[in-house]
């Protein structure tokens, strides 16, 4: 039997990507290096990074496709060949200045993540990155408390013909918040729509400048906003946030399939375990275990993600979010927690950029 190397692609129609529910010729990963000598039919395969899980299994279903539907006798075993796409640097037309945009979510109120977020960008701060904290929790807006910020107003600056907000700047880290457009007193009662409106304004509107991360603090659960985030700029990655008790966990899997899903497929990056146990003033070397034990630990090693960090519930958190003095600026054990998960988020997001390609921005569906 003669073979032809269209006779190949159209066997190779029939392998479907597992995680991707298209052929490989559709997404464009058989390279234009197909092979023939006799029986002996040779080709290469075009994957993003040299460790993806799926090679082998492609490799096989390439095998079988060849043997069914080309030829049993075909010499194919041995001559598929893996190579890497070349990295291509994207440009981002949105935050063109922002190296990597991490969304922080939790699958439910109530764990802390406002709190976690504001010590994080201060602990990324002090470490020598520059950056920016974006509130996007359009509904209750708590950052500006967090860094006592509430009466700040941004200015604005025309740039290129088009007015650009400034971000407030407080101990090192630019701020971006709604609730610095509102009075404190006033319920937001927004559409759907308005909401996620105002969210896409501080987003592209904001004066951001350079920065090495902007974290973006979302509301608790699942909606528009989160919808909106990935759709408006290419997200590098989302932390989860969740206490130890089952409640949270639960929850916590809910985000975590949302941004794991074909619909979104954002990197996580990992799960930090929020008021992982509580430590009395008095008592510093003990710990009471109120929410549960290792919960978001025993999750993180169920759902293979990295657990980034443990953070224990101390009453001078709680205090230095009141006062607008976020606990990571003073010289404390818990400021060393947070100096500690800042370093392990770093480590995330530097692996992340090594091992997967760029983001892209979500495209809408369309049914």
């Amino acid at each position: 039997m003669n073979y032809y190397p269209q006779l190949v692609m159209d066997a190779l129609q029939h392998v479907v990507h597992p995680g991707k529910g298209k052929d490989i010729v559709a997404l464009e990963m058989v390279e234009d290096d197909i092979r023939i000598d006799g029986q002996r039919i040779s080709f290469s395969l075009l994957f993003d990074r040299a460790n993806d899980p799926m090679i082998p299994a492609i490799k096989r279903a390439c095998v079988q496709a060849i043997k069914t539907h080309v030829g049993e006798e075909a010499q194919i075993e041995g001559n598929i060949f893996v190579k890497i796409k070349p990295r291509t640097i994207v440009k981002r037309e949105v935050l063109p200045g922002v190296k990597n945009v991490i969304a922080i979510a939790s699958g439910k109120g109530g764990v802390g993540k406002s709190t976690l977020t504001s010590n994080l960008a201060v602990a990324l701060a002090k470490a020598g990155h520059s950056v920016g904290l974006l509130d996007a929790d359009i509904y209750g807006p708590s950052i500006p408390k967090m860094f006592e910020t509430e009466d700040a107003r941004p200015m604005l600056d025309k740039v290129d013909g088009k007015d650009r907000i400034l971000p407030i700047e407080k101990y090192g880290v630019k701020l971006l918040s709604i609730g610095y457009f509102v009075n404190p007193e006033d319920a937001l009662v927004w559409r759907g729509a308005m909401a996620t409106n105002a969210l896409k304004q501080l987003i592209t509107d904001g004066l951001w400048g350079d920065l090495d991360y902007l974290l973006i603090d979302l509301p608790p659960g699942t909606s528009d906003i989160h919808l909106t985030l990935v759709q408006t700029v290419p997200v590098t990655g989302v932390i989860i946030i969740t206490t130890p008790q089952d409640v949270a966990l639960a929850d916590a899997v809910k985000g975590i399939s949302m941004f794991r899903g074909k619909s979104i497929n954002v990197p996580v990056l990992g799960l930090v375990e929020n008021m992982a146990w509580f430590t009395p003033a008095e008592l510093p070397e003990n710990k009471y275990y109120i929410f549960g034990r290792d919960g978001g630990k025993q999750l993180a090693e169920k759902l293979n993600i990295d657990l980034l960090g443990q953070i224990p519930i101390v009453q001078s958190i709680r205090e230095g979010g009141d006062k607008g003095l976020p606990v990571a600026l003073t010289e404390s054990i818990m400021a060393q927690a947070f100096d500690t998960l800042a370093h392990s988020v770093a480590q995330a997001v530097d692996k992340r950029n090594r091992d997967l390609p760029p983001s892209f921005i979500v495209e809408t569906q369309r049914h």
